[in-house]
């Protein structure tokens, strides 16, 4: 026989995965459910700790218990690179994501920071600089609402930037057409990239600033964009919140063999 809080907890997530509540809706206080009889401060704690854990609701000081967003973005994989959405319109990769999400967006809610800093070893080994060299740094936080879906942080060679709009830091993206178009209008249009994934546990500043409830993980992204003669152009560090994204990919199947045949 399942423990009470047990009990209480799944009788929740019904009606969470049901709809009968909605995405922000606020779950009873703690008290009112005991007052109703649903068991103890301690029984109703607990069935609450387990549906943030499970990644159904949220919870924090101020806000209490809320339903979570169920339906992940669509993080595109090839097509957000799209350079008809950044050379010949305003769609950067984020608004790409929610444009096919079907999600609204405002343009400030991407904010960054930007420096100039010293590289790290694997910030240099991207770039072909040595560690310590000086590169800029623009940090970007991304959020849908008020809620933050991930971090991302881009890596220039200050040749290549200097005196752009990358490094300045605005709210929202570096004017029409993003970052891309900024390096495409400084003469480095963009040709090819590589991205490598990873999940992994958050560091507890990740955990605060992507407000990720208990036990939910990460996707790291590593991103190196080149130009057509291999010049890389930008490294990226991103951090994204796991269950909030769903990664999609179209693509043609290549066929090395017919390739090679073909020579």
């Amino acid at each position: 026989m399942a423990p009470k809080w047990r009990e209480l907890a799944d009788r929740l997530a019904e009606q969470i995965r049901s709809g009968e509540l909605e995405p922000g809706a606020h779950l009873p206080h703690i008290r009112e459910l005991v007052d109703a009889g649903e068991g103890s401060k301690s029984t109703v704690h607990a069935a609450y700790k387990a549906l943030e854990a499970e990644g159904l609701v949220v919870s924090s000081r101020g806000h209490g218990t809320v339903v979570r967003e169920q339906r992940p973005l669509r993080r595109l994989g090839i097509s957000r690179y799209d350079k008809a959405k950044w050379r010949d319109g305003d769609e950067v990769a984020f608004i790409a994501d929610r444009v096919a999400s079907g999600r609204s967006y405002r343009r400030n809610e991407q904010t960054q920071t930007v420096s100039r800093m010293p590289a790290s070893a694997v910030v240099a080994e991207a770039h072909g600089l040595r560690e310590g060299d000086e590169v800029y740094a623009r940090a970007r936080l991304v959020k849908e609402g008020d809620q933050p879906t991930h971090t991302l942080t881009s890596y220039y060679r200050p040749e290549h930037v200097e005196g752009t709009r990358l490094v300045d830091p605005s709210p929202g993206p570096a004017g029409r057409g993003g970052g891309y178009r900024v390096l495409y209008d400084a003469g480095y249009e963009i040709d090819h990239m590589r991205e490598d994934l990873r999940a992994r546990k958050p560091t507890a500043e990740e955990s605060t600033q992507l407000q990720l409830p208990t036990g939910e993980w990460v996707v790291e992204l590593h991103r190196t964009t080149y130009t057509a003669d291999g010049t890389v152009v930008e490294f990226a560090i991103g951090v994204h919140a796991a269950s909030r994204f769903a990664w999609s990919y179209d693509f043609k199947v290549p066929d090395s063999a017919a390739e090679e045949g073909g020579s």
